[in-house]
């Protein structure tokens, strides 16, 4: 069964930092690059940030640059979102995505798998 799990959300206050980590089973994401998205109540899913499949290339949303990292490990077929300053307008459920072919990080439907997402709140 080829899936993909997310975890690591959770409550944290404004200003603080954590990590996200998605696994994937039942294939191999060495050929695959990765999105992190995230939709809150009522808006639409947003791409916050996308790895390539070596992990050379990255891509940051405006609204995450500076504050967020992306980085993957192939050895252990995981991909990582570290996420620090975090601010309350960063609630919401964060979802991660596998492409073969991403022609652009942001749009929902590059991506092939994805995770049934983690909630994250930040809330003082």
């Amino acid at each position: 069964q080829l899936q993909l799990v997310e975890s690591g959300g959770g409550l944290v206050q404004p200003g603080g930092s954590l990590r996200l980590s998605c696994v994937a089973s039942g294939f191999t994401l060495d050929y695959y690059a990765v999105g992190w998205f995230r939709q809150a109540p009522g808006k639409e899913r947003e791409g916050v940030s996308w790895i390539s499949s070596s992990g050379g290339s990255t891509y940051y949303a405006a609204s995450v640059k500076g504050r967020f990292t992306i980085s993957r490990d192939n050895a252990k077929n995981t991909v990582y979102l570290q996420m620090s300053s975090l601010k309350p307008e960063d609630t919401a459920v964060y979802y991660c995505a596998a492409g073969r072919k991403v022609d652009n990080p942001a749009r929902p439907g590059a991506y092939d798998y994805w995770g049934q997402g983690t909630q994250v709140t930040v809330s003082s």
